[in-house]
């Protein structure tokens, strides 16, 4: 009674760890054939919506700090996919530009977030009511 909070089966943050890890490890064939990580699958997402955003604004989207980003998009560049410039007008503000290569590279993955839904549990409200909850946490949090 008295620790009945401390049990695993009674933590919030253990669902949403566990389900989140196990969600990204059912992107990994799919992001296999297109030759990015999980990690790098969200940065292109963010990229392909916005071109151009600095790395802070990067970070912000992602939730990642520039010392996981600035690794990760060495990376990228190496790859081909994405340009690394310094701001003009800032020397310390660093913009993240698309590839040509990048820009194709949306249509490689244009059907991954529907083969990955097949893959879950969910329906689709089920799906559109836990999208709701995830982001009214984060949102909340921030």
């Amino acid at each position: 009674m008295k620790y009945d909070a401390l049990k695993l089966e009674n933590q919030l943050c253990f669902p949403l760890y566990a389900s989140a890890k196990e969600v990204v490890r059912l992107y990994k064939p799919f992001l296999d054939e297109i030759g990015l990580t999980y990690t790098q699958y969200i940065a292109m997402l963010a990229l392909w919506e916005r071109d151009g955003l600095s790395v802070k604004e990067l970070g912000e989207q992602l939730y990642l700090d520039s010392g996981t980003l600035t690794p990760l998009l060495k990376k990228m560049e190496s790859q081909g996919l994405v340009r690394r410039s310094r701001n003009a007008r800032d020397e310390r503000s660093v913009t993240i530009t698309l590839s040509e290569q990048g820009k194709a590279l949306r249509e490689r993955a244009v059907s991954i977030p529907e083969r990955l839904g097949e893959c879950l549990p969910l329906t689709a409200e089920e799906a559109k009511t836990l999208f709701r909850l995830l982001y009214k946490v984060l949102g909340g949090i921030r």
